[in-house]
């Protein structure tokens, strides 16, 4: 996902959450399919690697995290990395006969967790920001010390009552998709007691410096997911994503100097394996943001290949791909929400505007036109509190894509976007799709008088690239970059 520059205020990111909620409240059941991670899953898949015997038990749970994560990440040289490194780490544990079956999730979030049985999950996001094994194995050594713990049981049954819980809200509102579960019980997966993480922590350090790894990973990676975070966060909230590994495992000082000390145990900065270079190579090629299956961004334009549609926001929004729906907002306030409805091609949709899906609608305004040679429908509304600019497009194919715009004033910014933003939805011709090329991590060496800004000047399809090229290889502000280094640059 491309990251917009410039600081946001605090009251600015509370505004822009409140806006995205406010367009929510006017969506009818039906999501956009295509924007949507969510996928049918059930066995692993051939790409997850397996340590260890058989283990039956957690079959439902697999199915719904996978599908939660966007499906599995197939990558064999991946795979093979990562089973490496967590044969290595369960030889080291204090429970060595214990089977975990590996599964990487298609997810850019940062995140790995675990759950009873020996299922071990890690998104291709986490994997892309790490810089060598030992960080991996700390963060999935953490992760099957709550299992060893049985912290993991304990969530899981935290996950279910939640998921009851929210099924009852979702047949009170009429919600068939699940959508209020789902979000639930995901939540509920990134809450272990700070009691229960310090545990983790030692005991991850423990088993990944028994290893042989270097045990000062646990607390290196903590500080390289917090200046990932600091840097997302300069560009605005993200709204409605799965929730991440930094969310549930904050890197407050306590937390670093905890896994510091553990570290010491074992010696001074420097002792046990990094694994460097055979790590870098693992990911190389590796998808780097959204999934081009589920669209993706480039600058301020959303793309999605499969659908075959496209369109763009005015200066100063920042776009976000989420689970539901994409997100959008503005510097003035203005927020956008686009997803689909099913309608019946050829259908009046003017007639499905004023249908009573609606809060306050001004029938009035409704007004029929065409955009790029497709038939569109649009209308004002105001409810509680909020000023809505609404639009519908249908695709010649009969795919029907809705635009919801919002703010608290009806300021000329809201309706400059309404009409900049709708008038640039477009279906994408073969040849553009051709031309389409999703992120991914290359791995570059650099040579003689290479500097961060010569190799950050590489970088493609990513905002900032110096700042983010320094947080993904670990760099400190001005450090040079010695000849023969092997680094990380985001391209398409």
């Amino acid at each position: 996902m491309a990251l917009v520059a410039g600081s946001v205020s605090r009251g600015v990111r509370e505004r822009r959450k409140r806006l995205a909620t406010a367009c929510g409240l006017m969506l009818a059941a039906a999501l956009l399919a295509g924007c949507n991670s969510l996928m049918n899953a059930g066995s692993i898949g051939p790409n997850a690697a397996i340590v260890g015997k058989d283990v039956s038990s957690g079959p439902e749970e697999h199915a719904r995290i996978v599908a939660a994560y966007g499906g599995i990440y197939h990558d064999a040289k991946l795979e093979q990395n990562v089973a490496r490194i967590v044969g290595r780490i369960v030889a080291a544990s204090d429970q060595p006969d214990q089977p975990y079956r590996i599964t990487i999730l298609n997810a850019p979030a940062i995140n790995a967790f675990a759950l009873p049985g020996g299922y071990l999950y890690v998104t291709r996001g986490l994997l892309t920001l790490a810089n060598d094994s030992s960080e991996v194995a700390a963060v999935l050594a953490h992760e099957m010390a709550h299992v060893t713990a049985n912290h993991a049981i304990e969530r899981q049954n935290k996950a279910r009552n939640a998921v009851i819980v929210s099924r009852v809200v979702t047949d009170v509102l009429e919600d068939d998709d699940g959508r209020l579960a789902l979000a639930s019980s995901q939540r509920s997966l990134a809450s272990f007691s700070r009691q229960q993480e310090l545990e983790a922590d030692a005991m991850g350090v423990k088993t990944i410096g028994r290893a042989g790894y270097d045990p000062f990973a646990a607390a290196r990676f903590l500080a390289t997911m917090a200046a990932y975070a600091n840097y997302r966060s300069a560009s605005g909230p993200t709204l409605e994503k799965a929730p991440d590994f930094l969310a549930s495992h904050p890197s407050t000082p306590q937390r670093v100097e905890f896994a510091t000390k553990a570290a010491r145990q074992f010696g001074a900065p420097g002792i046990g394996d990094r694994d460097r270079d055979r790590y870098l190579a693992g990911i190389d090629g590796v998808v780097y943001g959204d999934d081009p299956s589920q669209g993706y961004v480039r600058d301020r334009t959303f793309i999605h290949p499969t659908l075959g549609v496209g369109f763009s926001v005015p200066d100063g929004f920042v776009i976000d791909n989420t689970s539901d729906a994409v997100l959008a907002t503005g510097a003035d306030g203005t927020a956008l929400r686009f997803d689909a409805v099913a309608l019946v091609k050829g259908a009046d949709l003017g007639q499905y505007l004023a249908s009573g899906w609606v809060n306050g609608l001004d029938e009035s305004s409704i007004r029929r036109f065409s955009v790029n040679g497709m038939p569109a429908a649009s209308a004002n509304a105001s409810a509680k509190g909020w000023e809505f600019r609404i639009a519908i497009v249908q695709a010649p194919t009969g795919a029907t894509y809705r635009f919801i715009f919002a703010n608290e004033e009806a300021t000329k910014g809201l309706d400059h976007a309404a009409s900049l933003t709708v008038s640039s939805f477009q279906k994408l011709d073969q040849q553009a799709l051709a031309r389409l090329r999703p992120l991914s991590i290359k791995i570059v060496k650099a040579r003689p008088g290479d500097t961060q800004a010569t190799l950050a000047a590489q970088m493609r399809g990513v905002n900032r690239p110096q700042e983010l090229f320094r947080v993904l290889n670990d760099f400190d502000p001005g450090a040079p970059v010695p000849a023969g280094t092997r680094v990380k640059v985001v391209t398409d």
